[in-house]
Parts: structure tokens; C-alpha cells; sequence
């Protein structure tokens, strides 16, 4: 796989918790980082709702380690600056994560958006990723990303990718595989929302990548080691499942255009 030239690019990704980079925009992060390009990761929790599937070291707290585990995954994607905008995880849908005063879902989300198109700007970020407007899966917090990407799109100008699913594909390619069908199902289960993810026809844009691509993916996502386990992204079936990121465009075509096309859908070769 040929990567483009994307030196002198700067792209900003948005996304809702630590491990959302790697589950959903990873191969992304990794080929805009091999292509040349500055990748700009912005966490808006860090996750703190999440609990932790491992022992903490002593003192540590569970947003402490999932930041670090945060921090790992990033230096695998390539990811040239990491920054955390600071709300609180929110919870699921009715749960008592939405009232705390520092809960995602309850903060102005023009005042987030201010402060991502700051940093869009500061870095020259002329593209922006974020959630779509189903927040890919009905989370509060991943509908706020949303909101606050959007937002921030708007007011800098930048092209903007709205991260999905293919629903469709995921059904037929990974029989209930994707670990969003888990968490739509812990939404829905509250009274949440609806469908996740897009039907195909929907979707602009899919980018693949080769195996070393996807062996990186898996990697990072695995590096969430409170959070995910390498039994819950298994290698047999994990291109399958994660072979492919999705994202809707506003605006013209711009830097993520260049890495695939949604119309070349096929099983990623190393």
C-alpha cells in the first residue's frame, strides 16, 4: 500500500474515552502518521466511569491508568501531541454519572468547541474528526463529541469526518464481533438509542489498511488493558471486525479522502 504525501497536514481527532482512538479511528491515526501528517488526539474524559478488569498499582486511580494506557496507545498510532479536554465520563444513559458538575454531556459545548478550535488553530488543523450525530452508538459523552466537534469544525472552517460504523457490513462481515455492538447494547439496554453506526449507502468514506496496519490497531487497543483484554478482540476474526473505519465528510474532499475510498471496500492484505 502506497501511502500518499501528506507532510505539512495536520489532522485533529476528537473522541468521547481512552480507547474510542484505537477501536474506532486507529488504522487512521497510524497512516495519517506513516503518510507524513500531524495528529492532533484530543480526549474529552478520561474514561472514569470505566472501571478497571485489572489490578490498580497502589494509589493509582482508574482515570490515572487509563490515561497511561492512553498514552501507550497513542505512541503506537503515532500520534504527534495527545491533549485532555477535561470533562468527566457521563455514564450511560439516566445514570448518576450525568449529574456530576463536570459530566461531558452537561457542559456547554460551545465553550468545549471554543477551546478545540483554539487548538485547531494553534496547530493549523485543517481537518477535523469527530463523532457523528448519532454519537456512532447513542453514549452521552460520544453525543456530546459530537456537538463539540461540529462546533469546533464550524467555527475554524476545517473539513470535518464524522466517525460511524457501517452497521450493515459489520453485521454480514463480523456476526456481532465489533465491541459496538457490546456498548450499543448497554445503551439500548437503558433506554438509550436506536440503531447504531450508518447503512452502507450512507457512508462517504472507508479507509483500510494493510496487516502491519491492523496488527498496530490491535495493539493499541489492546494497551487498554483495564478496559479490553486480548480474548475480546480475538486475531482470527479481528480484520473482519476492525479491517475498516468509517467516516461521513462535511465540506470538500480533504486529507482522509486520500487514504481510501468507501467504493474499494475489500478484505486488507498485508
Amino acid at each position: 500500500m502506497n501511502e500518499p504525501d501528506l507532510r505539512g497536514h495536520t489532522v485533529l481527532v476528537l473522541h468521547a474515552h481512552p480507547d474510542d482512538e484505537s477501536i474506532f479511528s486507529g488504522l487512521t491515526l497510524r497512516r495519517l502518521a506513516d503518510a507524513g501528517a500531524r495528529t492532533v488526539l484530543v480526549l474529552a474524559t478520561a474514561g472514569e466511569l470505566g472501571g478497571s478488569r485489572v489490578p490498580l498499582r497502589p494509589g493509582e486511580t482508574v482515570p490515572e491508568r487509563r490515561v497511561t494506557e492512553l498514552e501507550t496507545a497513542a505512541g503506537l498510532l503515532g500520534v504527534s501531541r495527545l491533549v485532555l479536554l477535561g470533562g468527566r465520563d457521563s455514564g450511560l444513559p439516566g445514570g448518576p454519572g450525568l449529574a456530576h458538575p463536570r459530566a461531558l454531556a452537561a457542559a456547554d459545548p460551545l465553550v468545549l468547541a471554543r477551546h478545540v478550535a483554539e487548538l485547531a488553530d494553534a496547530e493549523g488543523a485543517a481537518t477535523i474528526v469527530h463523532d457523528d450525530e448519532h454519537g456512532i452508538y447513542g453514549h452521552p459523552d460520544h453525543n456530546a463529541a459530537f456537538r463539540v466537534g461540529a462546533l469546533a469544525a464550524e467555527l475554524t472552517g476545517a473539513t470535518a469526518y464524522r466517525t460511524t460504523v457501517d452497521r450493515e457490513h459489520l453485521h454480514t462481515a463480523a456476526r456481532d464481533g465489533h465491541l459496538v455492538h457490546g456498548a450499543a447494547r448497554a445503551v439500548h439496554d437503558v433506554g438509550g438509542a436506536g440503531p447504531f453506526g450508518r447503512s452502507t449507502v450512507e457512508i462517504a468514506l472507508a479507509i483500510s489498511g494493510t496487516a502491519a496496519h491492523l496488527a498496530v490497531k490491535r495493539a493499541a487497543i489492546v494497551a487498554h488493558e483495564s478496559q479490553l483484554g486480548p480474548d475480546d478482540v480475538p486475531d482470527a476474526t479481528f480484520a473482519a471486525a476492525y479491517g475498516y473505519e468509517w467516516y461521513l465528510r462535511s465540506g470538500p474532499e480533504g486529507v482522509l479522502d486520500r487514504l481510501g475510498n468507501a467504493h474499494l471496500l475489500a478484505t486488507p492484505r498485508g
